[in-house]
């Protein structure tokens, strides 16, 4: 196992991390497992948050006894003083500890007023000064925020969409951070599943020095797959920049990647999926999503009032209405199709 410092906070982390999210999905008993085989293997750093219902508590139990051999980082998306603290009392309590290593701001919609003692900044300075907390970063999905908190010099890391399809401004911020000894933490490393050679991704972000990939597992399949790219990593040989620049063609455009800021739907949409729709169905096993749930779920976007709440929220821009209205009729077409082979 690989291991690098994470810019200006010291921390000694895993080349190869763990994105806790996923684990909400596992019952108790295989997230044991599952966190279990990742220590045993070398990973140490674990990124979780408030927001990702039982992800820290599956944590907490699995790996509290190993707290003094691991780095935790959790995030509030709270946006006041008192909101924030709050949720880190919570979260100490899941995670069965007394500090977290790293706090971070999750994607808020404008940075905070550092001078203002009442805002979520102000939250994250005392628990630092309280060792409720060792170091404080933020998340984003916006390049124009990521970057200003960067260059602010207020934020020891910077957690951030990363992965071998992003464009050349946003890949930009990997320097940045360097400039500015901030640490880098690459989320949606495989855009929610879309991406599906994870080898190609894994050698694309280990090419950067001082980034981080948090990936997402949920299988124990999963994170076989990643050790092994970890024991013998990639090469970012000609076969896997010519895969890469595939995806960047088939994924140009209007591509949700499935942050879920967008929910929720006042009818009920599940517009993570449903807005990729078609390249769920070209590039994951099409039959679960044939299913009558799915077609029920997709049949939801008939009822879309177009209230705007879910575009209005996208970090990408999204016309979020108009592409489930695109997504909805590429599903049809499949469908139809499918039902004419049988």
């Amino acid at each position: 196992m690989e291991y690098c410092t994470l810019g200006a906070t010291g921390l000694r982390v895993s080349r190869t991390a763990f994105g806790v999210l996923p684990i909400q999905r596992v019952e108790m008993a295989e997230a044991d497992r599952i966190l279990g085989r990742a220590f045993e293997a070398g990973i140490n750093f674990y990124d979780t948050a408030r927001a990702y219902s039982d992800s820290e508590e599956k944590l907490g139990q699995a790996l509290g006894s190993v707290r003094d051999r691991i780095v935790i980082a959790t995030k509030s998306g709270a946006t006041t003083r008192q909101g924030v603290l709050k949720d880190l009392e919570t979260s100490l309590r899941n995670l069965r500890c007394d500090a977290v290593d790293l706090l971070q701001l999750h994607n808020p919609a404008a940075l905070p007023d550092p001078n203002d003692p009442q805002s979520s900044y102000a939250a994250l300075l005392e628990a630092k000064q309280k060792g409720m907390v060792r170091h404080i970063g933020i998340t984003n999905h916006s390049r124009q925020l990521a970057a200003e908190a960067v260059a602010s010099g207020l934020y020891e890391s910077l957690q951030f969409p990363l992965s071998m399809i992003s464009d050349a401004e946003d890949l930009a911020l990997i320097d940045l951070c360097r400039r500015h000894n901030v640490g880098v933490i690459a989320m949606k490393g495989l855009c929610g599943g879309i991406l599906t050679n994870a080898r190609a991704a894994f050698a694309f972000l280990r090419q950067y020095e001082n980034v981080v990939p948090i990936w997402g597992i949920q299988h124990m399949h999963e994170l076989e797959e990643f050790l092994g790219y970890e024991a013998k990593p990639p090469a970012l040989d000609a076969e896997l920049l010519a895969a890469i620049e595939r995806d960047k063609r088939d994924l140009s455009g209007n591509f949700c990647r499935a942050c879920g800021y967008c929910l929720p739907c006042p009818v009920d949409i599940p517009i993570p999926m449903a807005a990729r729709m078609r390249y769920c169905l070209a590039r994951m096993p099409s039959a679960q999503f044939l299913t009558q749930e799915w077609q029920e779920k997709m049949s939801r976007i008939e009822r879309c009032t177009r209230c705007g709440a879910c575009a209005s929220r996208c970090p990408y821009g999204l016309d979020t209405p108009a592409l489930l209205q695109e997504m909805l009729g590429c599903y049809r077409q499949f469908l139809a199709e499918h039902r004419a082979q049988d």
